[in-house]
């Protein structure tokens, strides 16, 4: 009996390729804040080694997308080999009973074994129940205002300036971390962001703070939601201004959607 191909399931809400080719303007760094990822990662897994130069028409792939999973059945046919090897792994061998002499001891061992025996077992969740609770904690962030002030500049996603949204304010300003998480990415390497951080919070989560005047953070830093990462400024921008980003698997959504209502 011929094997049956290997069934792909693929995650919901995760829209990344394995591969993307490199354009023109694009960076190592660009390329994994559209996608979600850390780019020393995306480095890592390309071979590619610092100051991390890419070329245009270059495949870059992500060995981390979790887009799909491969599940194999089990070859026909193997139950038998195995049995033939004289294993059955439909019947449990091991441990064998063994007669020890009663003793009081071994009698109070015995009655407890049986009290709870006879105790309902907990139920246990399906397959599918197990990997909804486990894609919800990796969803799962208690999100916090990145800085105090007005909201200048809302999301806009027919805007290539509007991934986020525009908190006006003043220099030196405390720009705090909207989420606990681990800084991937501090410097002013991507064009249009001036000083910026990026927060990887969890497999699906970033978040991107840009324009600071000061960063106060290093990759590969843990941080915790409220500590504060930069000092609000106006580098690359025609005003001090704090731009923050949320990115669901590097898309851009709409930070208000997920942010509290209250600012403090």
């Amino acid at each position: 009996m011929a094997q049956k191909a290997p069934v792909k399931i693929r995650k919901d809400g995760d829209w990344r390729p394995q591969t993307y080719t490199v354009q023109k303007g694009d960076t190592l760094y660009g390329i994994a804040l559209e996608h979600g990822f850390d780019y020393k990662e995306v480095a890592e897994w390309n071979g590619i080694e610092s100051p991390y130069t890419i070329r245009i028409g270059q495949s870059v792939k992500f060995n981390a997308s979790p887009q799909a999973v491969v599940v194999t059945p089990l070859k026909a046919g193997a139950v038998a080999e195995t049995r033939q090897a004289g294993e059955d792994p439909l019947l449990k061998t091991q441990p064998k009973a063994v007669k020890h002499p009663y003793t009081e001891q071994a009698e109070k061992v015995s009655t407890a074994k049986a009290e709870s025996h006879d105790k309902p077992a907990p139920a246990e969740l399906p397959a599918e129940k197990k990997e909804g609770i486990a894609a919800e904690d990796d969803e799962r962030v208690e999100w916090n205002w990145p800085a105090a002030g007005k909201v200048i500049a809302p999301f806009n996603e027919a805007s290539s300036s509007g991934k986020g949204l525009d908190i006006g304010g003043k220099s030196g300003q405390p720009v705090i971390a909207a989420g606990s998480g681990k800084v991937v990415y501090s410097g002013n390497g991507l064009r249009g962001y001036g000083k910026l951080v990026i927060i990887k919070h969890n497999k699906t989560y970033l978040s991107a703070y840009a324009h600071n005047h000061k960063i106060l953070v290093k990759e590969g830093q843990n941080v915790t939601r409220g500590q504060k990462i930069a000092e609000m400024g106006d580098s690359d921008a025609d005003q001090v201004k704090l731009h923050f980003e949320i990115r669901r698997f590097g898309k851009p959504v709409d930070p208000m959607k997920y942010l509290p209502s209250d600012k403090s």
